[in-house]
């Protein structure tokens, strides 16, 4: 078994652009990445693919795009200006910020996020000796306080001091289907049970951002909402379980490298929080929540609000919805998939590094060759297959360097299929269609190649 490591990934990422540092020719900015040309790829399938499962293939689900700025009492009724918040702890010698949770668990110990500023204080006392700053290495902290983590938005405000009155960016995807679920329960022909899905981005002010694209600033959701009666809550949160952990399945992942996490301290209005976890280089860390939220999203909404979102079907007494949730990071699913489908092996007597990608998951599904460059009827006629396939599937063209080299690139950013144009196909309209995982070779006719390179 290939070991994969944290570095290996990184350094493949960069090099075959996947992921970029951002405003890296300014020294890159801490938490924030940008995807590049494969990247971008990459993620457009992670996302085709979800919404494919969560809105095409389900019969009461339908999706949403809301907007990433709303009216700041969202937020305060969500519970995010006065709560969401990670407890920040400050080196006096080098001003270095970090997460305390996350010193005191390096050194040891154990902190949970739902601890008072007191508790926190008192557990980091405990661990003191053994904690260091990541920066300088010294050991004179201060006391730890808690830190929200909106970021703030002067949208709309023209005062001077607008960080009185702000607005925000938003912390999560969901507050956006809490509010318009009254709107597409009248415009549409959705009743309860249904689920809204979105798409979208979110932003988290995060102390001390690492692991990569584990834990950015700056990221992408997907997020479903499924609106339920309350005395059938939990049987559709189990089926959703399934459903979801089948999901990782269905895409290729290894059973091993996915396992179940049962949140220890449930928020209070919580009645179940499972967490998906997969084996990423650091360790199995959290891939996707599934939770049972109760009707506490849409009473806190109409308490602030005023407006009514209960529900109440023909001959039925009116209720609050409850809320099962299922939600996932597709920067981390981008990350799951580059280790899960990373791999080295020896191929033709030569080692080689590929990216053994599903067929829906590659950025490149196919890449077509001309034999050599400077033969003008073999490009000629490469361009002509090319131009036949693109306009199917994500198809490159290579003509630069050795038909090795190129096998080598093409295996590294994960493509199913290369097709290589030889004089034999200027006779017999024949191509040679190798493929990635096994590196087998065998001849098609070019009036078959669509379907033969097309899963």
């Amino acid at each position: 078994m290939t070991k994969k490591t944290i570095e290996d990934i990184t350094a493949l990422a960069k090099r075959r652009g996947f992921i970029y540092p951002s405003s890296e020719i300014y020294g890159g900015f801490v938490g924030i990445y940008d995807y590049g040309p494969y990247g971008v790829e990459l993620a457009n399938n992670i996302k085709a693919a979800w919404w494919k499962a969560m809105v095409q293939m389900e019969d009461n689900i339908v999706g949403l795009d809301s907007s990433i700025f709303t009216r700041p009492e969202v937020w305060v009724a969500s519970g995010h200006v006065g709560g969401f918040s990670d407890p920040m702890v400050e080196c006096k010698e080098c001003n270095t910020r970090s997460r305390a949770d996350h010193l005191i668990e390096e050194a040891g110990g154990f902190a949970d996020e739902k601890m008072t500023p007191e508790e926190i204080n008192k557990v980091f006392d405990e661990y003191r000796k053994k904690i260091k700053c990541p920066n300088c290495g010294k050991q004179n902290f201060a006391e730890v306080k808690n830190f929200n983590l909106l970021t703030k938005s002067n949208l709309g405000n023209f005062n001077d001091d607008w960080s009185k009155d702000p607005t925000y960016l938003r912390g999560e995807t969901c507050q956006g289907i809490y509010i318009n679920y009254k709107n597409v329960l009248d415009t549409t022909r959705v009743k309860v049970p249904f689920g809204i899905a979105q798409i979208g981005k979110a932003f988290r002010n995060e102390i001390a951002p690492r692991q990569y694209i584990f834990r950015k600033r700056e990221f992408e959701q997907m997020e479903m909402q499924m609106f339920v009666t309350p005395e059938n809550e939990m049987s559709i949160y189990e089926t959703w379980r399934e459903k979801r952990m089948q999901y990782y399945l269905d895409l290729g992942f290894k059973k091993e490298n996915l396992k179940w996490h049962e949140h220890e301290n449930l928020v209070f209005y919580a009645k179940a929080a499972w967490d998906i976890e997969y084996n990423f280089p650091f360790g199995f860390k959290e891939l996707e929540g599934v939770h049972a939220r109760g009707d506490y999203d849409l009473t806190q909404h109409m308490k602030h609000s005023g407006a009514k979102l209960t529900y109440k079907e023909e001959g039925g007494e009116e209720f609050t919805p409850h809320i099962v949730e299922t939600s996932v990071g597709v920067d981390r699913t981008f990350l799951a998939a580059m280790t899960e489908f990373y791999d080295k092996d020896e191929l033709g007597g030569e080692e080689r590094t590929v990216l053994r990608f599903p067929y829906r998951l590659a950025p490149v599904k196919a890449a077509v060759f001309p034999l050599l460059k400077n033969k003008p009827e073999l490009v000629k006629k490469a361009r002509e297959v090319y131009d036949m396939l693109k306009g199917e599937i994500r198809t490159e063209f290579d003509d630069s360097g050795n038909i090795g080299k190129r096998y080598r690139r093409q295996d590294e950013i994960g493509t199913p299929y290369c097709v290589t144009i030889d004089f034999d196909t200027l006779e017999d309209g024949m191509v040679t269609v190798r493929e990635r995982d096994s590196g087998e070779q065998k001849r098609v006719a070019i009036e078959e190649l669509s379907a033969a390179v097309s899963k």
